[in-house]
């Protein structure tokens, strides 16, 4: 009998089950956020605060334990060396979820699951962008710019302008703007 024995099944055989949730943990310790449907994540957050309380004892024993489920060197060494020196002082709680509505095909709801203090990656400014900012820390006298007026081309005495030829209207809608309804949105499938 199954007393007491609940757990995410997720749809899949025990093996399937156990690669998607690792490859969802693997996922979230590379890129920090991932969006994935709501019951995945209820399912892997339990696996990723589990390897993140072993980052933070950062002994012999848990890194092995860690690349038993993880299977990479290199992630393991990110999990000690990085997110589990950023989680030192948190006793809980390494991840969050938040709601995002249901997904176009199939209505299944969609979240994304993150953890709780994501390191911001600082982007690279262009050459533009560094002048400018090195320009505002010499704070520089600010320059106002007049507005440059068109000029009119000059015509020839004695010759006459042609009228603007009027446009047509654009068609009418096909249908009454049926196809609005067949447009695919972003994000779709």
């Amino acid at each position: 009998m199954r007393h007491r024995k609940s757990r995410f099944r997720l749809n899949r055989f025990t093996s399937w089950r156990k690669s998607t949730l690792i490859s969802l943990a693997k996922n979230l310790l590379i890129h920090q956020s991932i969006k994935t449907t709501k019951t995945k994540a209820l399912a892997v957050r339990p696996l990723v605060e589990k390897l993140i309380t072993l980052a933070k004892l950062n002994t012999l024993a848990a890194k092995r334990r860690a690349y038993k489920i993880l299977s990479d060197h290199r992630q393991v060494k990110l999990l000690f060396d990085v997110i589990g020196e950023r989680f030192s002082a948190r006793k809980g709680g390494y991840t969050r979820i938040f709601n995002l509505g249901f997904r176009r095909g199939d209505n299944a709801k969609m979240v994304v699951l993150e953890l709780t203090e994501i390191k911001k990656k600082e982007r690279k400014l262009d050459k533009k962008e560094q002048e400018i900012k090195s320009a505002g820390e010499k704070s520089a006298p600010v320059v106002e710019e007049k507005p440059i007026e068109e000029k009119k081309p000059k015509t020839k005495a004695g010759v006459k302008e042609k009228p603007p030829v009027a446009t047509k209207k654009s068609l009418k809608k096909f249908l009454g703007g049926v196809r609005g309804i067949f447009k695919k949105q972003r994000g779709s499938l």
